[in-house]
């Protein structure tokens, strides 16, 4: 609100900050609140609020004595409701100070858990819609003094009158609003009546709504006609089962693959956890719909569930939870810490019963979302223990669980890279060696994990000198008369730090393999800092290093026909570009990112050897 000018005072003495409300209200709109649409809520959390404050003035009252009315046709918004209610007094304490809450005062402080809000400023929502708001009130904690009117508009200014106890005979609030032209998106009587359905479906006082023409659900139509589906009886577990997918179903709109029952009666918990029936890609985060003490407070609540919990979509009701200032996320405290480990203990415990009773689900939710449960098992060595068998990995014998592949291969290789696995799943393969792809998250450490399950079972990383240890050599002989062939291979491609082999291996179709490991990778790197580096020092050190480190291997198939013809070439130039053609092919296959120098080779080789066809032709 602003203030007149202060009169000039000494320097150094104490001044009174002043408020531009309208320069505020747009600070709440741009940069507060999400939506204008917040307005309803926070007068139902008001009017929620009073509500409780009644209930404790008295008790013995049933829960439904007291309620919440909506109206809106158009030309008003009104929120009415049964509450404690505000004398002139309190309505100059609370409504006339920016900032000052009843729920703050001091004889109710320490009972602040009871109230939904914990900030002054949610009547002030009310001027993103409205450039005036209403306030007519009467107390029920002092039953003789009169009703209070308070308006507030929005340059600051306001008015406050005392009137006869016959404007409100009964004690509580009604707050009216004459909305703004450019406010009808939020103002019409069937947003009102959406707004309302979509804040305090699961409030626990009753709520109606009413357009006085008998629009949606017709006059006085229940904002929340039923309790929570948690909250109500049902005869057998199977129908509460039922009834919690339904509701699952109908608020986050998909068919859970199943609905997991949440409770924290420490923190006045209970909610579903829905089992989301597809996969979701890695690192994205669904929010959850928290609602506190019945009032939603968000729909995209990440912060309720661990990153690995992406499986599932949560609808929960929570009474110890704190909201921000905007009341439309968590506040980040130990409470919602706690809150946080709790449930996904129950997450775990959901997949302990699954893989103990219920294998057909098990199988269902891991077909989903195994990367969510590979992502848990690194960190949790119980569900290790219990789903690491069951997991699906991509092997040499197809895809396949860690288990069934462990009955076969006693000894476990495991590749650093998806295109480590590429290179050499065929000829692994045929060679009978048992290699598990793991280039994908989580996937390398898990495999090494499993003697911790498989005792008898030995795992280790795949090095190329095991894998050309499986190949055959070929006779002394054939080696003998492709001596001058490999001689010009290793030539021609030495630019790529690649040596070049004669061996027979499975199946014969293919007619080489390019063995490049990571060792080989990096010396590349060191090869090419030495070039740069040449002359120097460095330069020589690197040189030195060079020539012991490993290098990539270009390995020939004997038993391919095409290569049995290459070896056979005496003619120079075309043995060096049957052998560049020959390492692009492999280099290919492997499906690892090309550089551009070999994709430059592979484009030359082709056209040098389509060349050579058409001058024999000729």
């Amino acid at each position: 609100m602003t203030l007149p000018d202060a009169p000039s005072s000494p320097a150094g003495a104490d001044r009174t900050f002043q408020v531009d409300l309208r320069g505020l209200v747009d600070l709440l709109s741009h940069h507060l609140y999400s939506s204008p649409r917040v307005y309803l809520r926070e007068l139902m959390q008001n009017a929620v609020d009073a509500l409780t404050a009644r209930h404790r003035l008295e008790p013995g009252a049933p829960a439904d004595a007291f309620g919440i009315r909506l109206y809106a046709d158009g030309s008003v918004v009104r929120v009415e409701d049964d509450g404690v209610g505000l004398t002139e007094a309190d309505v100059h304490t609370f409504l006339a100070t920016i900032g000052r809450s009843s729920k703050r005062a001091e004889k109710i402080a320490e009972q602040r858990g009871d109230f939904i809000g914990q900030f002054g400023i949610g009547l002030l929502s009310c001027f993103l819609v409205a450039d005036e708001i209403h306030v007519l009130s009467r107390s029920a904690a002092t039953p003789e003094a009169p009703a209070v009117e308070w308006r507030g508009r929005g340059d600051g200014s306001y008015t406050v009158r005392a009137l006869p106890a016959s404007a409100r005979p009964r004690p509580g609030t009604t707050v009216t609003l004459t909305p703004r032209a450019d406010a009808g998106e939020w103002t019409r009587p069937a947003q009102v009546h959406a707004l309302a359905r979509h804040f305090g479906s699961l409030l626990r006082h009753p709520v109606t709504f009413d357009d006085g023409k008998g629009g949606p659900g017709g006059t006085g139509a229940a904002v929340n006609p039923e309790p929570a589906p948690w909250a109500r009886t049902y005869p057998t577990p199977g129908a509460r089962s039922r009834a919690l997918a339904a509701f699952g179903e109908e608020t986050l709109g998909f068919t859970p693959l199943d609905t997991i029952e949440l409770d924290l009666p420490a923190v006045g918990l209970k909610g579903i956890a829905c089992v989301l029936p597809e996969a979701v890609p890695a690192g994205r985060r669904h929010g959850h719909r928290v609602h506190v003490k019945g009032m939603l407070l968000s729909e995209q609540a990440e912060e309720i569930l661990p990153e690995w919990a992406f499986f599932v979509r949560c609808v929960v009701d929570a009474e110890s939870l704190r909201p921000t200032a905007s009341r439309e996320s968590l506040y980040e405290d130990d409470t919602l810490a706690a809150v946080r480990d709790a449930l996904a203990e129950r997450l775990r415990a959901w997949i302990s019963r699954a893989a103990a009773s219920d294998p057909d689900l098990l199988g269902r939710f891991l077909q989903a979302h195994h990367l969510a449960v590979k992502s848990l098992a690194v960190h949790d060595d119980e569900i290790l223990r219990m789903l690491l068998p069951w997991l699906p990995f991509e092997t040499t014998d197809g895809h396949a669980t860690l288990d069934e592949f462990a009955r076969t291969h006693r000894t476990v290789l495991v590749t650093s890279s998806v295109e480590e696995f590429r290179q050499v799943a065929a000829i692994a393969s045929a060679a009978g060696l048992g290699v598990v792809n793991g280039g994908y998250t989580y996937d390398r450490e898990l495999v090494h994990r499993l003697p911790e399950i498989r005792p008898e079972v030995t795992v280790a990383d795949l090095d190329p000198a095991t894998l050309t240890a499986h190949l055959d050599p070929v006779d002394r002989e054939t080696e003998l008369a492709a001596a001058a062939y490999l001689a010009q291979a290793r030539d021609a491609l030495a630019v790529f730090d690649c040596d070049v082999a004669l061996r027979t291996f499975h199946p014969a179709s293919a007619p080489a393999l390019l063995v490049d490991s990571r060792e080989a990778r990096h010396e590349r790197t060191r090869s090419q800092l030495a070039r740069e580096q040449e002359g120097g020092l460095w330069g020589d050190i690197l040189g030195a290093l060079r020539q012991e480190a490993p290098r990539a291997q270009l390995i020939l198939n004997q038993l391919n026909p095409l290569v049995r013809t290459a070896v056979s070439i005496d003619e120079p130039e075309l043995a060096r570009t049957s052998a560049e053609a020959l390492y692009g092919q492999a280099a290919m296959l492997s499906r690892r990112p090309l550089r551009p120098a070999e994709s430059s080779l592979i484009n030359r080789s082709f056209l040098d050897l389509l060349a050579h066809a058409l001058r024999k032709d000729s």
